[in-house]
């Protein structure tokens, strides 16, 4: 029931933010490998790129790779968030009745790394939808998908089972950075939250605050692991299914490292905030209050 719980607050807090996944991936290939000054800029800031991408592909391009993201979102973080709970319920992450920092990060990154391998295919897919545009607002490769499953079948033609999970090398990297930061940060903030008796202890504002807290410290960890990511799942692969752009992870940071500066690792932080903290605060909100209400009905 765990599992299931995590999912469904993962997939309700997706609707509302698969919008600005878009907006932030489209920033994320913007300028890719080029420095400051020699490319095109169609995305200026996520306001402007929210309008743009509305203006020129439509409304229902902000929402591009909405079913895949749900997918995503369902399996991805029903096993990590469900991992996670199932080790709370254990006892494992407090020390002597309290919250052990470093083992809810250790159980985060554990939980991050078993979601990012299992959801790592149909992450793939969302990132080739979403940077799928009309060629004047265009940036990165561009497949030519038609949807969820034509993608995952048009991978598995080309490149077999392995091919699916191109890019997972960059995954599990950003999913363990990530959720181990949000999870304790998440577990640590809800503590202090309580011991400051901002609110009542049972209160709905207590995990609101304490994902708002958590959500800044996620952002700041895992936007560069993020870009390199987003980068690694979309570059174009030849007959053999290799990158042609880059080798894995640590080339592809280095080399974005190396021709766009520390900036170019921080690309879309903005859109990355504003995707990453509103799910942050939802998902785990969500989650918190369904575990809530499922305990007083069991």
């Amino acid at each position: 029931m765990d599992f299931v719980l995590s999912g469904v607050a993962a997939c309700g807090a997706c609707l509302f933010t698969n919008p600005l996944e878009v907006v932030k991936t489209r920033m994320q290939l913007q300028g890719e490998l080029k420095s400051r000054g020699t490319y095109q800029v169609y995305y200026r800031n996520v306001f402007h790129a929210f309008y743009t991408i509305g203006k020129v592909d439509g409304l229902a391009g902000l929402q591009k790779g909405l079913v895949p993201g749900l997918f995503y979102q369902f399996f991805m973080n029903g096993v990590r968030l469900g991992s996670y709970a199932i080790i709370d319920s254990s006892g494992y992450i407090h020390t002597n009745g309290r919250v052990s920092a470093v083992k809810t990060i250790v159980a985060g990154a554990v939980a991050g790394v078993v979601g990012a391998v299992m959801g790592s295919p149909i992450y793939l897919v969302k990132t080739h939808l979403q940077s799928q545009s009309t060629s004047s607002i265009a940036v990165g490769h561009q497949y030519k998908h038609q949807g969820m499953i034509h993608a995952l079948a048009a991978i598995y033609r080309e490149h077999g089972i392995l091919g699916l999970w191109r890019g997972s090398s960059a995954a599990v990297p950003r999913v363990s950075v990530g959720s181990a930061a949000q999870l304790s940060t998440f577990s640590s903030s809800k503590e202090l939250v309580i011991d400051l008796q901002v609110f009542p202890k049972d209160s709905w504002l207590v995990a609101l605050s304490a994902g708002m807290i958590s959500s800044v410290v996620v952002v700041l960890a895992m936007t560069p692991f993020d870009v390199v990511s987003t980068r690694l799942y979309n570059q174009p692969v030849d007959h053999l299914g290799k990158g042609q752009l880059y080798t894995g992870f640590t080339d592809c940071f280095s080399k974005t490292l190396k021709k766009e500066g520390l900036t170019g690792l921080y690309k879309g932080l903005g859109a990355s905030y504003f995707r990453l903290g509103p799910h942050t605060i939802l998902s785990l909100f969500f989650w918190d209050e369904l575990r809530k209400f499922y305990k007083q009905f069991r």
